[in-house]
């Protein structure tokens, strides 16, 4: 087989590739990512155009806040920032599935923002649906949530985990909160045992649950009668045991 033939086939060979689902998966990563990174970046400057021009004419967005969005709300809310206040958000974690003309990406959006001089660091998970179109792919439908983190913890004194530490009912269940070592661990019978952390002197949480809160309830003189377990709108009270 000569050279000429050999480096025929080698292209030939290479264009194949190029038509396999794998390589077409590759692809549409790559198209949908950049796309992805456009629309965040678009946030940052307020050039409501790109979200224009990449959301379907029915996309159904859902943001961290629950509130469902129609294209013409999700385009009207793009502006410039205000005074004082700067930021971008950078795609990672970017995968992506395809199903034929549809493809479900999810990614985290991981934003830095500056507020009036102060820092702040927030990041969302977003699942978003795009459908190949005659025009490219289009986002029909996206649910965003935020990522939840720990809040900064003090240092409680050896005499306020003391008043804290006990033993709670709530019906037939017993949460024991004890002293070890300086630190104050929680402990449902029949569970394993976690370490509390103070966010205030009364507001105590679990590393790792930034969901739940432990808020000490006190009565008139000051004494600790129980705690409130309290996760966003709700919450069950506890009651201290003798």
């Amino acid at each position: 087989m000569s050279a000429r033939t050999c480096a025929i086939l080698n292209i030939l060979a290479a264009a194949l590739w190029l038509l396999t689902p794998a390589a077409a998966a590759e692809d549409i990563e790559k198209i949908l990512q950049q796309q992805t990174q456009e629309l965040m970046d678009a946030v940052s400057r307020g050039d409501a155009s790109v979200w224009e021009h990449y959301l379907d004419p029915s996309v159904s967005y859902t943001d961290e806040s629950g509130a469902v969005l129609t294209k013409a709300k999700l385009v009207e809310q793009t502006r410039p920032l205000p005074a004082n206040v700067s930021g971008n958000i950078k795609v990672t974690e970017f995968k992506v599935t395809g199903h034929g003309d549809v493809a479900v990406a999810t990614h985290v959006d991981d934003e830095h923002e500056s507020y009036h001089g102060a820092e702040l660091h927030c990041q969302y998970r977003t699942t978003d649906t795009w459908l190949k179109t005659a025009d490219g792919w289009r986002l029909i439908a996206t649910q965003v949530l935020a990522l939840l983190t720990d809040p900064p913890a003090i240092q409680l004194s050896e005499q306020q985990m003391k008043e804290i530490a006990g033993r709670y009912s709530l019906g037939d269940l017993i949460y024991e909160i004890r002293v070890e070592d300086g630190h104050l661990i929680g402990q449902r019978h029949g569970l394993p045992a976690q370490e509390m952390k103070a966010e205030a002197p009364d507001v105590l949480f679990i590393p790792g649950e930034p969901r739940y809160r432990t808020f000490m309830l006190r009565d008139a003189k000051g004494q600790i009668t129980g705690y409130a377990e309290r996760r966003e709108a709700w919450q069950i009270v506890w009651k201290r045991l003798p």
